[in-house]
This record gives C-alpha cells, sequence and structure tokens, in this order.
C-alpha cells in the first residue's frame, strides 16, 4: 500500500486552502438551483445555461475534492519553532546574487508560493538547491532565462 506523503505548509497557507474550500461548498446549492432553473426551460440539448451550470458544477466538485485531499495531507509547520545552520521549509533565507545585490525568499509550499512577494515552493529548481544548505554555501541553480549564482548570506526562522 502506498504511503501518502505529508505536504508541508505554513498555518497561513492552510486557512487560505480551508477557506476556499469553505466558498466552494457554500456555491455547491447555488449551481443545483442553476441546473434546476435551466433544467426547467426545456429541451436540455440545446440549453447552454445547463450545459454551463454542469460544467461549473464538475469545475467545483474536482477543485474541492483536491482541496480536500491537500487539507488531509497538511503538515502545519511553524517556522518560529524551527532552528538550525542549514535551510528547511519554512525558513527565511537572504542570499547574494552574482552582482552581490541581496534577496531574500522564504521557503513555502506549492499553494503558497509568490515569488513576488519572496516565497518560493520548496519544489522549485530555486527551492530545492536550497534545501539543506548553510550560510556561505555557493548555489547554481538552472532556471528557464538561464544559470543563476547564488552565496547564502543568512538563514532566519521567522
Amino acid at each position: 500500500m502506498a504511503s501518502v506523503e505529508k505536504l508541508p505548509m505554513l498555518a497561513e497557507g492552510y486557512a487560505k486552502l480551508t477557506a476556499e474550500l469553505k466558498a466552494l461548498r457554500e456555491e455547491r446549492p447555488l449551481i443545483v438551483d442553476a441546473i434546476e432553473e435551466a433544467r426547467a426551460h426545456g429541451d436540455l440539448s440545446e440549453n447552454a445555461e445547463y450545459h454551463a451550470a454542469k460544467e461549473r458544477q464538475g469545475q467545483v466538485e474536482a477543485t474541492i475534492s483536491d482541496l480536500e485531499d491537500k487539507i488531509s495531507r497538511a503538515q502545519i509547520i511553524d517556522p518560529t519553532t524551527l532552528s538550525g545552520d542549514r535551510i528547511v521549509f519554512g525558513a527565511t533565507v537572504t542570499l547574494l546574487d552574482d552582482a552581490d545585490k541581496p534577496v531574500r525568499y522564504q521557503i513555502v509550499g506549492q499553494a503558497e508560493a509568490d515569488a513576488k512577494i519572496g516565497r518560493i515552493s520548496y519544489n522549485s529548481p530555486l527551492g530545492r538547491a536550497l534545501i539543506g544548505r548553510r550560510v556561505e554555501d555557493e548555489i547554481e541553480v538552472t532556471v528557464p532565462s538561464g544559470d543563476r549564482f547564488y552565496v547564502v548570506e543568512k538563514i532566519e526562522f521567522i
């Protein structure tokens, strides 16, 4: 029997997933009402409203199933309880790029990743390259725009 892989995430990411799940569950009865209303309009073979409502129902049910799976496998990690000299999930890392310009990232779960605000997934190329590294380690990452070189300047658990 296959083991269930845990999904590490911050409490904030868990709250976001549960809120999204709650909203979709609340949408379910509205979709059923829309299907009933469209069905009352007659011939289903040429009823665009009916087909759109059924399609939306399928999308919502698939998303609910996906969210329930992620939530059931969630492993909530509080970075403030972590310590050590190696980069792990939840760590906030300051790197120096090849121009000695500092960049700062927090290693988070896939659902929480947003590079624009400095959150990268532990599964991203840079995230995978950072896990297990220490201060002053040099890192080379191949990204779509080419190879990038970094030096780990600081590791924080905030």
